[in-house]
């Protein structure tokens, strides 16, 4: 549950000298505090005014829902089974059965979430444009795993950043 409040960096247990390591860890808080039921943790690392994208079913808004506090963690449960973080965003997927496959893709700016995409049951590919022509270079993909597990087809959509 977000708790209104202004959102100030501090220094989290493992908190690294590297930026990517540190957006990694307070990725990892939001996922862990959700987790435990810590509201008043998430408060310090996500931004009040959260920029929020959705793509998938209107019923599987469920991050939306838990950063709120219209739901709580027992009506469904993150549990993050990939994690990578390139420069300012963060890249985290996780599924359990069939049709709950999820990936998030957070921004974080000086130790704050400022933004995040939410995807449901949709694969991803998240792409860095590297020039003004249009070259691109792929910074992640969902994984080979999930799709191999899933009976049917998903959306495929691409991020570019």
């Amino acid at each position: 549950m977000i708790i209104p409040g202004k959102a100030e960096p501090e220094k989290l247990p493992g908190w690294a000298a590297e930026p990517e390591k540190r957006n990694l860890e307070t990725v990892k808080t939001v996922y862990k505090a959700l987790r435990d039921g810590h509201g008043e943790k998430l408060v310090k690392v996500v931004r009040t005014e959260l920029e929020w994208w959705y793509h998938g079913p209107p019923h599987c808004e469920h991050m939306m829902r838990l950063l709120t506090g219209e739901s709580t963690a027992k009506a469904f449960r993150f549990r993050p089974r990939r994690i990578r973080a390139v420069g300012d965003r963060v890249m985290v997927e996780g599924w359990e059965g069939a049709g709950e496959y999820w990936v998030h893709v957070w921004t974080v700016s000086h130790g704050i979430i400022a933004q995040l995409h939410e995807y449901f049951n949709t694969f991803i590919t998240v792409v860095l444009r590297v020039s003004e022509d249009g070259d691109e270079a792929r910074l992640w993909r969902s994984s080979d795993r999930v799709r191999v597990r899933v009976h049917g087809s998903l959306p495929d959509l691409v991020l570019s950043v």
